[in-house]
Parts: structure tokens; C-alpha cells; sequence
């Protein structure tokens, strides 16, 4: 069977890739720091030795729209383009194509049936910059084939947080029922509190760095019951009008297990928003 070798949780943010490619002498203040913990947060993943990426993330619009909003989506085709126009002039992100690991869609989509998910699939998914973010940061290389892995966190109605946890759970099991000898790793990216377009959006720190707190401490401790008694769709409104990407940190929870400590915990405030990385090892820390 397959080995999960690791559960990585991070933010996406859309402009690491230009902060950390541009002349150093040009790069921002807070560039040195977020480099370096960018750097160090890549080497968990490299300690791993993955084959595969099971990426989970959400479409920004660019794909889904209110036509056709599926809760969950697995693509399974042999190829994933990316990024989106708009991604490429507003963020400076890479025209990116990231090969396809069919076999193991196929498995999810079918094991997913049997065990109660009844996950969307696309064989014509373009991904965008909530998968290619952390492949930037965690694998520049592009080297290993993926599995994407879309959640709805935009378009109400939404799956309950709970759903997000139980759909984590289900992937690792999926994972290791996979009847196959290569290592895999999951890798999801979320928020924590985080405005778009509001007037929280451009101060010195997240929207609400309380929320943020606990949010990490709820993440770094494996603490999934005491964060569902606290989350909910109602209250994720309050920390900022896009915080409801949290729930894919809470799918990533799902993914470690209840109780379950993070090996690698890493913050950095930037302008606007807090960044948080996660890296549990679920057959024991390979460094």
C-alpha cells in the first residue's frame, strides 16, 4: 500500500513568488524573513522524499463558477495547466503545466464513493494559484506529479466545517488503501483571518491577530474538537470576509488526526496578513 510520508498545511500567498525572484535590492523589508522561513519550511517536505502531491485547495472563481459549483473536486486528468491571466498579471506568477497521477484520482474518486463522499471530478481542470502557490514555495522544481483536490469555500451554500475535517480524515485513509509503493504527501493550503476588498484588509497585521492565535495553536496541537466547538459558518464571518479558506486548515487537521502535534510550526506577519506553516510526519520525523 501507499505511505503517507507527510501532512503539510500552508498559506498561499500570491506574491512570494515575485518578492522572492526579484533583485534583492528592490525586494521589501519583511522579503529576508519570509525567504528564509519559506526555505526552511521547504525542507520538510524534501525530508519526506514524496512521489506524489495530493493538493488541496480552492478556485478562486477563475474555473467554478455559480453555473456549476461543486463542494468537492478531484481533477484526474494527465495534465494540469496553470496559472490564470489575471494570476500572471497582478501576482507575476509562472505559466506552469504540472503533470497528472491518474491512478491515484481514479482510486479517491471510487474509494470516495465507498466510504460516503460523493466527490466531483474534471478531466479539463485548470489550477490556479491556491496549487501553484505551495508548489512554488515547497517543490519550485515542479517535478512531482499531483492529484488537485477543490473545496467550495466561496459560493454559499457551504459543506460545514465538520465536512472539511471528515473529508481530511477520509483522504488519509484513501491514501493508505491505495494499492501502490510510492510515498505520498498531502499538502493543503487555507487562511487564517484574512479581508478582501474591506477595510480590515491593508493593516499592520491579519484582520483579527486573536483569531490567528488560536487558530495556530488549534492547528500546531492537533486540537480539532476544541476548534469545531468554536468555528462555525456563522462566526468565520467575523475574523474577515474571506476567512472561511480556514475550513481547508481544518480539512488538513482532518488529514493529521485528533491529537495529532505538528512536527514543524512556522509563523511570519506580513503587512496585511498572518502566514502559517505546518509539516506533521505521520510515520515519524524523517530529518
Amino acid at each position: 500500500m501507499a505511505e503517507l510520508v507527510a501532512v503539510v498545511a500552508s498559506t498561499h500567498h500570491p506574491f512570494y513568488y515575485r518578492t522572492s525572484t526579484m533583485p534583492e535590492a528592490e525586494r521589501p523589508p519583511f522579503a529576508a524573513e519570509w525567504i528564509a522561513k519559506i526555505e526552511a519550511f521547504r525542507e520538510t517536505l524534501t525530508a519526506a522524499r514524496p512521489d506524489v502531491l495530493v493538493m488541496v485547495g480552492s478556485d478562486h472563481f477563475h474555473q467554478l463558477w455559480l453555473d456549476n459549483m461543486p463542494q468537492f473536486l478531484v481533477g484526474k486528468a494527465p495534465f494540469f495547466d496553470a496559472n490564470f491571466h489575471n494570476e500572471e498579471r497582478e501576482f507575476g506568477l509562472p505559466k506552469m503545466r504540472l503533470r497528472g497521477q491518474e491512478d491515484l484520482a481514479a482510486h479517491l474518486l471510487r474509494d470516495g464513493l465507498d466510504r460516503d463522499f460523493d466527490l466531483a471530478f474534471s478531466n479539463e481542470l485548470r489550477i490556479d494559484h491556491s496549487i501553484t502557490c505551495p508548489i512554488i514555495t515547497l517543490r519550485p522544481e515542479a517535478d512531482l506529479p499531483i492529484v488537485p483536490v477543490y473545496t467550495n469555500i466561496f459560493a454559499p451554500p457551504l459543506p460545514q466545517p465538520r465536512r472539511f475535517v471528515a473529508l481530511g480524515g477520509v483522504i488519509r485513509e484513501m491514501v493508505e488503501s491505495w494499492e501502490s509503493d510510492l510515498r505520498v504527501a498531502v499538502i493543503g493550503t487555507g487562511h487564517l483571518s484574512l479581508e478582501l476588498g474591506g477595510p480590515r484588509q491593508f493593516g499592520p497585521t491579519g484582520p483579527d491577530p486573536v483569531f490567528d492565535r488560536r487558530a495556530v495553536d488549534w492547528i500546531a496541537n492537533g486540537d480539532v474538537a476544541g476548534c469545531l466547538a468554536e468555528v462555525s459558518l456563522e462566526s468565520l464571518h467575523a475574523p474577515g470576509n474571506a476567512t472561511h479558506g480556514f475550513m481547508d486548515f481544518m480539512l488538513m487537521m482532518g488529514v493529521a488526526g485528533e491529537g495529532a502535534k505538528a512536527d514543524f510550526v512556522e509563523t511570519v506577519d506580513l503587512f496585511h496578513t498572518m502566514e502559517a506553516y505546518f509539516t506533521w510526519y505521520p510515520g515519524g520525523d524523517p530529518r
